[in-house]
């Protein structure tokens, strides 16, 4: 059940970090994004001195979406270079 709910959590992330950038991914990459954004959420996080992503609460869905969100602007950037 742990798996499920990652991925779960990973689709609301990477849907809300979507809406925020503009972007129009499909579901799928949109639960990539979101659980790739946690590990990146996750790790700027550790570099400013706080936790990351510490279960399945508010304060890391906010970390979540800030790492895809982080994700989605850098692969926009590459793109357009």
């Amino acid at each position: 059940m742990g798996i499920l709910l990652w991925i779960v959590f990973g689709a609301i992330a990477g849907w809300l970090a979507s809406m925020i950038t503009n972007s129009n991914n499909s579901l799928v990459l949109d639960i990539v994004i979101g659980i790739v954004g946690a590990i990146i959420g996750g790790w700027i996080m550790s570099m400013l001195g706080s936790t990351g992503v510490s279960g399945f609460n508010l304060y890391s869905l906010l970390v979540a979406i800030l790492g895809a969100v982080v994700l989605l602007v850098v692969v926009k950037a590459i793109r357009r270079a």
